[in-house]
């Protein structure tokens, strides 16, 4: 892959796309979004199992505080749970503490679902980072986390 040519537009400025944290997040993101497509069941997009996950970890929740425990707008929260409620795997409920709020939770199936994708999610992280050494995987999560 070429790095650069002095000729043309991007040349000079020593901009090089292929060493730019946005360009080797994405290709990075796509290499975990292909392994979490082939190994996690259910046809569950990352988002829907980071709101499963969640709810499977926490209870249920407002789809406020969920959306943002998940780091998800309120619009692309609703998406998601959304279809999760379409697929059978959350209900919404009055909240008994306050009648003006519903809570989302998760369904039997959801659960199940929920139980078994855990499993495959762990191997999609393992896998994801199996170039690196142990030391690396752990720098590269801390300075991750660092920057988000």
């Amino acid at each position: 892959m070429s790095r650069g040519n002095a000729d043309g537009a991007s040349g000079g400025h020593g901009y090089v796309l292929d060493d730019q944290i946005g360009f080797l997040l994405r290709r990075a993101y796509q290499r975990n979004s292909t392994l979490f497509a082939d190994l996690v069941p259910g046809k569950l997009t990352a988002m829907q199992f980071a709101v499963l996950f969640r709810l499977a970890e926490g209870g249920p929740a407002s789809q406020n505080r969920l959306g943002r425990s998940v780091a998800m707008d309120a619009a692309t929260t609703k998406g998601v749970v959304d279809r999760l409620i379409a697929r059978s795997l959350l209900q919404v409920s009055p909240d008994p503490d306050d009648r003006r709020r519903h809570l989302v939770s998760l369904t039997p199936a959801g659960t199940t679902l929920i139980d078994q994708a855990l499993v495959a999610a762990v191997e999609v992280s393992k896998s994801t980072l199996a170039p690196l050494r142990e030391k690396e995987r752990e720098t590269l999560l801390r300075l991750l986390r660092k920057i988000c």
